[in-house]
């Protein structure tokens, strides 16, 4: 269940092919709001949308030929179901995504239109559950949405092109929902780049992780009620809590409002489409909740799959 950076750099081969190298993105304007030198790595345009498809195809593309023959179940609130969906189209492993029935039509519909079979759940039901039951009754690979080796090896990779294409940054800030993609991050970065400052961010609501990092005992959150439904997990898993403990430096978190807020400035400012999960650390860095002065500053812009016009009516 261990990653380390080499973990990440032969995921970096293994998907090279396939998923965008992300470009690098700035602005004087958030430079001159923050006093810092800003670089954005926007995984609002990779494939699918987010950072996700990385981690995903990495799994996928482990698995053996009789497992991609039966076939994948996964289960997850948007960005991962439509990774595995697309993975798994572009390998040629059916897949099945449990997905809540509350989820964005934006991201259900995109699922469905991957190819992949949804299943929905309600709240008052647990999502591992109906996805395990799927698993033994089909005799499908589960492929979790951040607690697994090869999934956090494969989202390290976009901290790994950032520090490849920006250089040594001081500070990094990454969104954190089940931490696959802080924690493989937060491991590359310390490789490449060992006096940078990693930095997860969650919301207020679902603040979970930060209460895990603050006390050093796994905490949990049920059903937190946030826009940035990206991180609606309920705890920190095996494989990232002690990955986060190990190489991240600070946890901070976001109010809804501030989200909204900070989303429709890259919208408007950057012409940028980033949701609100992906708006996580961004948020943060522009509501000053760090010290970002005369520093090399990078921020993970998670994903861009938002409901436009459910967000729009926000306005």
């Amino acid at each position: 269940m261990e990653v380390n950076f080499d973990d990440v750099a032969r995921a970096h081969e293994r998907i090279r092919a396939e998923a965008h190298r992300t470009p690098v993105l700035t602005s004087a304007t958030v430079d001159a709001l923050t006093g810092a030198s800003v670089f954005f790595k926007p995984e609002n345009l990779q494939r699918m949308g987010a950072f996700k498809f990385r981690g995903a195809y990495n799994a996928l593309s482990q698995l053996s030929a009789e497992e991609k023959k039966r076939g994948v179940v996964a289960f997850s609130s948007g960005n991962h179901a439509q990774a595995v969906a697309l993975a798994g189209r572009l390998l040629g492993v059916p897949r099945v995504i449990v997905m809540p029935a509350d989820a964005p039509k934006v991201k259900v519909a995109a699922t469905r239109g991957y190819g992949a079979e949804v299943v929905l759940y309600e709240k008052n039901q647990d999502r591992e559950e109906v996805a395990g039951r799927i698993s033994s009754e089909r005799g499908l690979s589960l492929i979790p949405p951040y607690d697994h080796p090869h999934i956090v090896a494969g989202q390290g990779t976009a901290a790994k092109e950032l520090i490849e294409d920006a250089g040594p940054l001081d500070l990094l800030l990454v969104p954190c929902g089940g931490g696959g993609l802080l924690s493989g991050c937060a491991l590359a970065a310390k490789h490449l780049n060992p006096r940078c400052r990693v930095i997860g961010v969650e919301p207020a609501a679902g603040d979970d992780a930060t209460r895990s990092f603050k006390t050093k005992t796994l905490q949990t959150v049920k059903n937190p009620d946030t826009i940035a439904d990206g991180a609606r997990t309920p705890s920190l898993g095996k494989v990232t809590y002690p990955l986060v403990m190990r190489y991240v430096d600070d946890m901070l978190t976001v109010t809804d409002a501030e989200l909204l807020k900070w989303m429709f400035f890259l919208w408007e400012r950057m012409k940028i489409v980033v949701e609100p999960t992906g708006t996580l650390a961004a948020a943060a860095l522009l509501e000053k909740k760090v010290e970002a002065k005369g520093k090399r500053v990078g921020v993970v812009l998670s994903g861009g799959n938002a409901d436009i016009k459910a967000l729009a009516a926000m306005l």
